[in-house]
């Protein structure tokens, strides 16, 4: 392989051609100078997102990976810069989304000495990373920065960082790129085992009231079709996490809905019982079985997963299927009988028609004054076609749309899970936008967490990014003001929001918008916002004491779910 002699910053951005990178996420800064010079001359090539602060960088760049695949990558200064990143990194590590974020540091012999701007971001970001290296000569760079991509994407996938010492991307080196192919030490995924293969269809063919979990496991395999022929094959039930949402058309006759704290009624009130879960691409998350000792008592557990730390963490699976989900699926399905569970079926569907009666109707198709999330997120859902996809900050207006909005297609819902991140969905709509450009985005933000990274309307104006972004505005944190209304007394403390005029501020970035205060101008104020071209902030102001419902209180069983105060 022939070699050519370039600086340490040069090097960088080559090496990040070499991964098939077309978007970068960033804001420059002293210490990492040199790289931004670098990639002056490369703007033919790749895409730089100016955001307008780290965080924001980090959120768009896990937009832009959940929506294509592909590892977001994301350049931030030393000190501050680098720990204005942690957030999101946090987010994507517990998400299991892949980034590669890269820091510029001081020169190594300032290190450790409290120099302008040092901050250790490699012990700072170290547990809430797949892996992070600190790099202090120039000749590491390419080697280890093939390393970042191969650890980001394989396996479970998870956010890497690097940290590039000034001195090293100034220095020069003989440069020559080899993709990564393995890590000694470093496994990402087990061979699927067939003799478990073969236990888990024996329960699977002997069950009587089966019940499939499946999580964002499935979307990051690109198992959506084998899933599909699984569920289809076998007859049995099958319900969603808040990340596994869109893995399943919505309207597939055997999806039984979301599970959850918020979940849908069947789904939470059957699990327990059911004979058998099986858990597919999802790790057993509190907010997903509520009350652990009470969860799923009937149940024997087939429990399909890539990461062998989630196997028996919360709950002990009876047969553990280790390996990625398309090939262990697709086993799977090979291995049991054509099936039905008919009646099974029918006691969620009868679940569904109580939770349709007490608390979907009131919400979709409301006959009280005020606007409700519901109806908001059902006209969008029709007017897009239910081909968008939607992105969400965190919240009631977060539990709703999942709820409500339908999807036709994968990888079209993006939404901070574990970590659940407040300032998340404005930026990641926006990332997720330049990751899909022929698609429409929808962003559906609270007025509390839009308040939190409302500076990256300015990035997306910048960008000319024709995201579509509806504010859910009942002036109040509203998930937390639920709380105070059912386990408080009502004692809002701290809740209330004093808001500024969000499209006056939309209009100042050069966003066009309008503001929705009565049920008459829904319609044809969403529609507007659809078919504007560029850009657009619809604010829709809702009633203060709109809940979501249904409901599992902390620390009860999902039995315990409740549908009304």
């Amino acid at each position: 392989m022939t070699t050519k002699k370039v600086k340490g910053s040069q090097a960088v951005i080559l090496s990040l051609l070499e991964e098939g990178v077309d978007t970068i996420f960033g804001y420059p800064g002293g210490a990492i100078m040199p790289i931004y010079d670098a990639l002056y001359d490369f703007d033919k090539h790749v895409t730089h997102i100016l955001t307008r602060h780290e965080q924001g960088a980090v959120h768009a760049a896990e937009g832009y990976a959940r929506v294509t695949g592909k590892a977001g990558v994301v350049f931030a200064t030393s000190g501050p810069g680098a720990t204005n990143l942690i957030t999101g990194i946090a987010d994507a590590m517990i998400d299991s989304t892949p980034l590669v974020c890269i820091t510029g540091q001081v020169a190594s012999p300032l290190l450790g000495t409290d120099a302008f701007q040092e901050s250790d971001v490699v012990g700072i970001s170290m547990p809430i990373t797949k892996w992070n290296y600190q790099i202090t000569v120039a000749e590491e760079i390419p080697e280890v920065i093939a390393q970042a991509f191969y650890i980001a994407q394989t396996g479970r996938p998870g956010p890497v960082l690097i940290d590039i010492t000034k001195d090293a991307q100034f220095g020069e080196l003989d440069y020559k790129y080899e993709k990564c192919r393995k890590i000694r030490s470093y496994v990402p995924e087990t061979p699927v085992d067939p003799f478990k293969i073969k236990e888990a269809a024996d329960l699977i063919d002997t069950a009587k009231r089966p019940l499939i979990l499946f999580g964002q496991g499935v979307i990051i395999g690109n198992a959506e079709d084998e899933l599909k022929e699984f569920i289809e094959k076998t007859g049995i039930p099958a319900a969603w996490t808040l990340l596994g949402l869109s893995a399943m058309p919505t309207d597939h006759e055997l999806n039984v809905g979301m599970l959850g704290m918020h979940g849908n009624y069947g789904p939470n009130l059957l699990t327990n019982e059911a004979d058998l879960i099986i858990a597919v691409g999802m790790r057993f998350d509190d907010r997903v079985t509520g009350k652990v000792s009470e969860y799923a008592k009937n149940a024997k557990i087939v429990h399909l997963e890539i990461d062998p730390a989630e196997i028996d963490k919360i709950k002990k699976a009876d047969v553990a299927v280790l390996g990625n989900s398309k090939k262990s699926l697709r086993m799977l399905t090979d291995n049991v009988k054509k099936n039905s569970h008919g009646e099974w079926l029918q006691r969620f569907k009868d679940c569904d028609k109580i939770e349709k009666e007490k608390i979907i109707d009131n919400e979709l198709f409301p006959e009280k004054p005020g606007l409700t999330m519901g109806e908001v997120i059902r006209i969008t859902g029709d007017k897009t076609n239910h081909e968008a996809i939607l992105v969400t900050d965190v919240g009631q207006h977060q539990m709703v749309a999942s709820r409500y909005f339908k999807f036709r297609k994968p990888k079209s819902n993006v939404t901070s899970g574990g970590l659940g991140t407040m300032g998340f969905g404005l930026p990641a709509s926006l990332g997720a936008q330049l990751g899909a450009p022929d698609r429409t985005v929808v962003a559906v933000i609270g007025d509390g967490g839009f308040q939190m990274t409302i500076q990256e309307l300015g990035t997306i104006a910048q960008n000319k990014l024709p995201v579509k972004i509806i504010i859910l505005n009942n002036n109040f944190l509203g998930m937390v003001r639920q709380w105070q209304q059912l386990f408080f007394d009502k004692r809002y403390s701290f809740t209330e929001l004093q808001n500024p005029d969000f499209i006056m501020i939309a209009k100042g970035f050069g966003i066009e918008g309008h503001k929705v205060e009565v049920r008459e101008d829904l319609e044809k104020g969403i529609s507007k916002m659809i078919n504007h071209h560029g850009p657009y902030l619809l604010e829709v102001v809702i009633e203060k004491e709109d809940n979501v419902f249904p409901m599992v209180p902390t620390g009860a069983s999902v039995s315990d779910i409740i549908l009304e105060p």
